[in-house]
């Protein structure tokens, strides 16, 4: 179980590790893994940085694909996701062989952008050893140019902030000088 696997509901306590984070979205998408051997540092025996930043991808896919939107299909429509802004916070270190669960959710979907944020939890203590927000922008493959994101799309993301309310905060930033 080295990859991330989604997860079936929630138990009471892996709820409770997640929730006491503030997990901000009503229904994150949620998947676990076991920390294996392959996740290791080759200089500390805990997970390498670099895993966490695979598992922040990994988790962004598998709930594209839970909601339709597979990567073969956006390549299909000419469309993809890229990444344009990552910011990690590694808060703890992650043991081979710990159990870990990795939350996500769409905080915004603006017209060619969307802001996902990721939370990576430690059940067994209830302990956050990583937190994220990673800038995706979407992508005409042809013209390799920003494109509009379908509100169907956006939709099915279920975003914690509306497309009309975040360009309008993004445009009252603008306006007033922020």
């Amino acid at each position: 179980m080295s990859d991330l696997l989604p997860c079936p509901p929630l138990d009471d306590r892996d709820r409770a590790a997640l929730a006491a984070h503030g997990v901000a979205h009503p229904r994150p998408f949620v998947a676990s893994l076991l920390v294996g051997p392959e996740h290791l540092s080759r200089l500390i025996p805990h997970a390498n940085n670099v895993e966490y930043l695979r598992w922040i991808d990994r988790i962004a896919e598998l709930h594209a694909d839970a909601l339709g939107h597979t990567r073969s299909a956006l390549l299909a429509a000419g469309r993809c996701f890229f990444v344009a802004r990552h910011e990690i916070d590694y808060l703890g270190e992650c043991w081979e062989s710990e159990r870990l669960l990795v939350a996500t959710w769409v905080r915004t979907m603006r017209k060619t952008t969307s802001w996902r944020d990721t939370l990576i939890v430690r059940p067994s203590d209830g302990a956050a050893v990583c937190r994220s927000t990673t800038l995706w922008a979407f992508v005409d493959l042809a013209s390799r140019r920003p494109a509009r994101i379908p509100q169907s799309l956006a939709e099915t993301f279920e975003p914690l902030e509306s497309a009309s309310a975040s360009d309008a905060g993004a445009e009252s930033a603008r306006s007033s000088g922020r």
